[in-house]
C-alpha cells in the first residue's frame, strides 16, 4: 500500500519541479537583458579598470605590469592633488548652497499661494533642460562685456565694466561661477525631494507647537528640521556623490577649452578623462578612477549607516 502511494506521488513531484523550474526561467528571462547590459557596460569595464590600475598601457603597445607604481605616482603628482582639491572646493561650495536654496524653495512653495504649481515648474525646469543650452545661455548672461549681469552691476555701482568680474573667463572667478550655475540648475530637483518630505510632516505637530506659543522660527527649528532629517541626509549624500563625479557641467560651461579648464577649475573626473584619452596613459587614469571609486564608496557606506540610523 505504501509503495503505491509513493509511485502515485512521484509524477506530482516531478510536475511541481518542472513548473518551479519554468517559473524561474521566466523570471530570469525578464531580468536577463538588464543584467547583460549591466555586465557588459558596467561590471566588465570596472574589472578591466581595476586591472589597468596596476599596469602601464598606452592602448597600442603591450601591457606592462608595474604593481602599485601608479598609486605611488598619484601620491607625488601635484596635478592630481590640485584636481582633487578643486573637486573638494566645488563640493563644499555646491552642497550647502543647494540644500539651503532647495529647502527654502520647498517651504515657500509648500504654502497655499497663487500660481504655486507654475512656480514649482519654473524652478524645476532648469534641471530637465538641455545642459548644453542652459550653459550657453548662462555664458551669455555672465559675459564680461555684453552680459546683462555686468551691465546691471555697472549701472548700479558705476564701476567700469573692465574692472568688474569676468566670471567664467577669469580663473579667479571661474569656480565661483560654476558653483552658482550648479546650484541654479539643480536646486529645483532637490526642491521636489524636500516637498515630498514636507508632505509627510504631521500637521498636528505644527498645531501643537502653535498652541504652545511657538513662533514661525521655533516651529521651523523644532518641528520641520527634525522631521526632515532623513530627507536632508539623503539629499546631502546624493549631492556629495554627484559633486565628486561632476564632469559635464565643467565641460559645457567652459566649452572644453584647455585654457579655461586650467589648474583653478580642473576637477578629478576631467583629469581622469584628460589622462586617459589625451595623454593615452590608461593605467594611470585607471588608478585615479579607483581612488575616485573608493571615495564614492566610502560616502555610500556612510549613507547606508545613516539610513539604518534613521530607519530605527
Amino acid at each position: 500500500m505504501q509503495n503505491e502511494t509513493v509511485i502515485r506521488n512521484k509524477p506530482m513531484k516531478r510536475s511541481g519541479s518542472r513548473k518551479k523550474l519554468k517559473d524561474h526561467l521566466v523570471a530570469y528571462s525578464f531580468i536577463a537583458p538588464n543584467f547583460i547590459g549591466f555586465a557588459v557596460f558596467t561590471l566588465v569595464p570596472m574589472v578591466f579598470a581595476f586591472i589597468l590600475a596596476f599596469v602601464k598601457w598606452d592602448g597600442a603597445n603591450p601591457m606592462e605590469f608595474i604593481g602599485i607604481n601608479n598609486f605611488v605616482r598619484l601620491w607625488k603628482d601635484p596635478t592630481f592633488h590640485k584636481s582633487l582639491w578643486n573637486t573638494i572646493i566645488y563640493t563644499v561650495g555646491v552642497v550647502p548652497l543647494t540644500m539651503v536654496c532647495a529647502l527654502g524653495l520647498a517651504i515657500l512653495l509648500n504654502q497655499k499661494m497663487f500660481g504655486r504649481n507654475f512656480m514649482r515648474t519654473v524652478f524645476f525646469f532648469p534641471y530637465v533642460a538641455s545642459l548644453v543650452a542652459v550653459a550657453a545661455v548662462w555664458n551669455f548672461i555672465f559675459s564680461p562685456t555684453m552680459g546683462p549681469v555686468n551691465n546691471i552691476l555697472h549701472w548700479m555701482t558705476g564701476i567700469p565694466i573692465e574692472e568688474l568680474p569676468r566670471w567664467a573667463a577669469d580663473k579667479d572667478w571661474a569656480m565661483f561661477t560654476v558653483v552658482l550655475f550648479t546650484v541654479w540648475k539643480n536646486m529645483g530637483y532637490y526642491m521636489v525631494i524636500y516637498l515630498a518630505g514636507l508632505q509627510g510632516v504631521n500637521p498636528e505637530l505644527y498645531e501643537a507647537a502653535e498652541l504652545d506659543g511657538a513662533n514661525a522660527w521655533q516651529r521651523f527649528r523644532n518641528v520641520t528640521i527634525p522631521q526632515l532629517a532623513p530627507t536632508t541626509f539623503f539629499v546631502l549624500m546624493i549631492l556629495i556623490i554627484n559633486s565628486f563625479k561632476v564632469y559635464d557641467i565643467f565641460i559645457n560651461l567652459f566649452a572644453g577649452a584647455d585654457n579655461q579648464l586650467n589648474d583653478s577649475t580642473r576637477v578629478l573626473v576631467y583629469q581622469i578623462y584628460n589622462t586617459a584619452f589625451r595623454s593615452l596613459d590608461y593605467g594611470y587614469a585607471s588608478a585615479m578612477a579607483i581612488v575616485l571609486f573608493l571615495l564614492v564608496l566610502g560616502i555610500t557606506l556612510v549613507q547606508f549607516q545613516g539610513e539604518k540610523k534613521y530607519g530605527q
